[in-house]
């Protein structure tokens, strides 16, 4: 729902993804605060939950005595054909491709010690922040030549902007420059907050650091960051960003922990948004091409006199639909959609060998 915050914007801009995406564009004040809410900090935060989701998986291998990363590397594999697909057929900033490529870096290094671990961290960051650093300082010197607009989001086949992602691979992909070292550091760092306890009751004194540090430091950064004109696109993207995440996560998690009695309607359908991640993340992105695209009802070119207003209307709509959909689909199944097509493919490689030891 988070990145759909963010994706939203970029679904409904006339000019189609890369105007969207054109290091920080011409968006008035309101329109930059509202994407300031969740501009790279749901990026980071997923990001922060893939290594904790990794971390998890190793803890399970070793208990179960199997060789890591044995099968984890078919899983990697799948994510990124997984992400593959989705980027030519519906999104071009679908970030599971760099997720998978980071995940095999980072299943290679879950079980070492904490020193090396500690010096992978430090190496990749500081690779982040100096790419970050130079391409602000490129922004800065020689600014940035505005994406070319032409009708193919308002006026083109579903086909040709396939045929385009295809075409702009490079164009799109290029964030990948950014995501995979921010990638290897945050999900290392998901991984030793899971180890400290940052979920449990004893974690509460590192949650309350983390919310300090994310919110009340980095978050204010961030948002002078995102009126200081396009030459801080990265900075405002990929490098405050994560450290508010931390922030959110601290206070997210201190607030569910914080929670007595049954769950109610949003916190039962917010949970089994969270069942079925993979299927609502590909919906959600389904459901914002049909709704602005032109071979949909094309809603960017018609509603854009009414932006930004709209826009957050439009997410709130499509993360009602998931919402709903996913409430109803658990009352039948154990898995989403999606999950139990992943899972089986999974699976397949060792389902024999699975069955004769059973």
């Amino acid at each position: 729902m988070g990145t759909l915050g963010t994706n939203i914007w970029i679904f409904t801009d006339p000019g189609g993804p890369a105007q969207a995406m054109a290091f920080g564009g011409d968006a008035g004040v309101i329109e930059t605060f509202l994407r300031f809410l969740s501009n790279g900090k749901f990026l980071g935060l997923l990001t922060l939950l893939f290594g904790i989701g990794l971390e998890l998986q190793y803890r399970s291998a070793v208990r179960k005595g199997l060789t890591w990363p044995g099968r984890y590397v078919w899983r990697a594999a799948l994510l990124f054909a997984e992400g593959a697909l989705h980027y030519v057929l519906i999104f071009e900033y679908d970030v599971l491709m760099g997720y998978a490529i980071t995940s095999v870096i980072v299943a290679y290094l879950i079980g070492r010690s904490d020193r090396t671990v500690t010096a992978w961290m430090i190496a990749w960051g500081t690779l982040h922040v100096m790419l970050v650093g130079l391409f602000t300082v490129s922004l800065m010197t020689f600014g940035n030549a505005p994406a070319p607009v032409t009708g193919l989001y308002t006026e083109g086949a579903w086909t040709d902007q396939v045929a385009a992602r295809v075409r702009e691979l490079a164009l799109y992909r290029s964030e990948l420059i950014f995501i995979i070292p921010m990638g290897i550091v945050l999900f290392l760092l998901g991984a030793r907050l899971l180890r400290a306890g940052v979920f449990e009751e004893r974690g509460a004194g590192l949650r309350g650091k983390l919310a300090v540090v994310g919110l009340g430091v980095a978050a204010p950064l961030n948002l002078a960051t995102s009126y200081a004109g396009p030459g801080w696109f990265a900075v405002d993207r990929y490098l405050l960003p994560p450290l508010v995440a931390l922030g959110l996560l601290g206070l997210a998690t201190s607030i569910v922990l914080g929670l007595r009695g049954a769950p109610g309607v949003v916190r039962t359908t917010i949970t089994n948004v969270g069942r079925t991640a993979l299927s609502s993340y590909v919906l959600q992105n389904l459901v914002a091409s049909a709704l602005c695209y032109g071979w949909g009802l094309g809603l960017a070119a018609r509603l854009d006199g009414l932006r930004p207003w709209w826009v957050p209307a439009a997410w709130a709509g499509v993360c009602l639909l998931f919402m709903t959909l996913a409430t109803l689909w658990l009352r039948r199944f154990s898995r989403g959609p999606l999950e139990m097509a992943w899972q089986w493919a999974y699976q397949a490689p060792w389902r024999r060998a699975d069955l004769a030891v059973e």
